[in-house]
């Protein structure tokens, strides 16, 4: 696999226009021609958020019918829409769309959507085959952490003993000068701990993506772009890491999702 995969010029608009319906076309992303939806999968709007195929050539996309008068990101919306494509992306290959896609109906989806685009589409489909997204996750154990901190940097110490029974007002300084302290040398071991994390488990990935930690004691919060083949060498390899960081870091493993970090079905909005 090479650099990360982009599609572009897919024109999506955020909201389709009515003409005299009140139903719209919300598509999910795009998959290969021969896929089958599992009949259990939901998606958004009604009837209870059923899912079909509109193909086209090679490819499809997923759809689903949705009442274009009433606002998408309701509660469930994103999950919902987030589920089926990591649902399929465990069959097969598929190009994500970003959440809030809707076109006028499914002829409009054929004739603004895959007939245009149809070549950059099955290509990156081509690329995709046979790979998915993991997403490696890893939270610092709090106690471990702050012992860490203390016993590497005199200074903190310090403060954490001058501040120790005092009030908020009469130690501001001090707290926000160990906070600052805190904070940097989470960010420097989360840097470290991560590139050990993908030394650790070289091998079993094509790409890998740093993603923004979603928590401040986050220790690794990366994607791997690699073959659905390789999730028993990675699991492997993951386990025997995180038994050396074991009481340090906890480490969880997500997958196989649709590669949303590594594929970008571009949506232009109308």
């Amino acid at each position: 696999m090479g650099r990360s995969t982009e599609v572009q010029g897919a024109s999506v608009p955020k909201q389709a226009s009515r003409q005299n319906t009140t139903l719209g076309a919300y598509v999910y992303g795009i998959v290969p021609a021969d896929t089958q939806v599992p009949p259990d999968q939901r998606g958004l709007g009604d009837p209870a958020g059923k899912v079909t195929l509109v193909r086209h050539g090679q490819i499809a996309a997923l759809v689903s019918e949705v009442a274009v008068d009433q606002p998408l990101g309701q509660p469930g919306d994103f999950l919902a829409h987030e589920r089926l494509l990591d649902a399929v992306s465990g069959k097969t290959s598929v190009l994500p769309f970003r959440f809030g896609s809707v076109l006028t109906n499914a002829e409009a989806v054929v004739e603004e959507l895959l007939k245009p685009h149809h070549d950059d589409f099955a290509n990156a489909l081509n690329e995709l085959k046979g790979y998915a997204e993991y997403i490696v996750k890893g939270r610092y154990v709090e106690e471990t952490l702050m012992g860490e901190i203390l016993s590497e940097n005199p200074e903190a110490a310090t403060l954490r003993e001058a501040i120790r029974g005092t009030s908020e007002d009469a130690t501001r300084n001090e707290r926000i000068r160990l906070g600052e302290i805190i904070a940097g040398t989470i960010e420097a071991k989360r840097d470290l701990d991560t590139r050990l994390l993908l030394d650790a488990v070289t091998g079993c990935y094509a790409q890998a993506a740093i993603r923004e930690p979603t928590h401040e004691q986050d220790a690794v919060n990366v994607a791997l772009l690699m073959r659905t083949s390789d999730q028993e060498a990675l699991e492997q390899k993951l386990g025997d890491f995180a038994k050396r960081w074991s009481g340090r870091v906890d480490v969880r493993l997500l997958g196989p999702l649709a590669p949303y970090d590594f594929v970008v079905a571009q949506a232009d909005e109308g």
